[in-house]
């Protein structure tokens, strides 16, 4: 494993210090490297409820970014080229009024724009010509879908939203997404339960087969992602009498392979109200990045934040179990 400096902040969330007993065995200060993504929660508010949903957004949430946090993420855009990605996450971020402006905004800057969508949000109204407008702006899109079967996707989202997947993905097909002409569909699949993903290479293999034979769909790279022990996820864990035993899982599976290239090393998270954390998941903890760094976006300093010290808690252990996890997939 390459050198990487490793030192755990005090940690104001409640703890067991299972992640920082992991980290002290190698010593140091776990920081930045080059921060080269803006990742962006332009709100709470989404079209599902899914169980597992770390964000614990809904069709209730009301949490919205206002016009003077955008139009600051713009402009943090316009001043630093080196951030190369803008990540565009929610909710469903498509219900944010102004999303479309926002993503068209970071391509005509030539950013590689991400757009982190739920597929359902398509039949939501006025959202019927997504696939055409991500195609239009040469969008990424990275499309959630729990499993490639029917049951095991409707038992955390909901009856009925495995169809309308379907049907989603089809409409991003028929839109030249996923074909290998530059439209780039990834898709997103975690557990369905209290485990760790199965391998990725293998799901995504299983996946392509299943798809393709079944409803000749196509995309171009399936995803893992841990289940986060945070918001709904975690409190289905506490209520089903699986935490404790989820948490000695992700323990047990530690893999300090994982370190040098987890997300927080290369990436700052933008809450809807202006607020900078080293990753989303740190974003729903309320773990603000380190008191020396910059705070909001309003006070951005790209220089500041790389090399930051990153924030952890026990959570981490979703992103170093086993073959690692992030917004990318699997990392080791």
């Amino acid at each position: 494993m390459s050198a990487i400096p490793l030192r755990v902040l005090n940690d104001p969330a409640p703890a067991s210090g299972r992640f920082s007993r992991r980290l002290s065995r190698y010593g140091g200060e776990l920081r930045t490297a080059s921060v080269t993504t803006l990742q962006v929660n332009v709100g709470k508010k989404c079209n599902q409820a899914c169980r597992h949903c770390h964000v614990d957004a809904g069709p209730q949430r009301t949490e919205v970014m206002p016009d003077d946090v955008m139009d600051a993420c713009i402009q943090v855009l316009t001043r630093q080229p080196s951030l190369e990605t803008l990540d565009i996450t929610g909710g469903a971020p498509e219900l944010h009024p102004r999303f479309r402006q926002f993503a068209s905004a970071g391509r005509a800057l030539g950013r590689n724009v991400i757009v982190r969508h739920n597929l359902t949000v398509q039949f939501e109204p006025g959202q019927q010509d997504l696939p055409e407008f991500f195609a239009a702006s040469g969008c990424e899109v990275v499309s959630s879908l729990p499993h490639y079967t029917e049951d095991a996707t409707d038992r955390q989202r909901g009856r009925g939203v495995y169809d309308k997947s379907i049907a989603a993905l089809r409409r991003l097909n028929a839109a030249g997404y996923g074909k290998g002409d530059g439209l780039v569909l990834n898709l997103i699949s975690n557990p369905v339960g209290a485990f760790l993903p199965p391998r990725q290479e293998d799901l995504e293999r299983d996946t392509r087969a299943y798809l393709g034979d079944r409803y000749g769909i196509v995309f171009d790279r399936l995803f893992t992602i841990t289940n986060m022990p945070i918001e709904r996820f975690a409190g289905w864990l506490q209520r089903s009498g699986r935490y404790d035993d989820y948490m000695e899982r992700l323990d047990t599976a530690f893999n300090a392979a994982t370190l040098p290239s987890l997300m927080c090393r290369n990436l700052i998270s933008v809450s809807w109200d202006g607020r900078l954390f080293d990753c989303d998941f740190n974003q729903m903890l309320e773990l603000g990045v380190e008191d020396s760094a910059p705070s909001t976006i309003f006070e951005f300093d790209l220089a500041q934040l790389a090399g930051r010290l990153v924030r952890t808690a026990d959570h981490c252990l979703g992103c170093t179990a086993g073959a690692g996890s992030s917004c990318g997939g699997s990392i080791a």
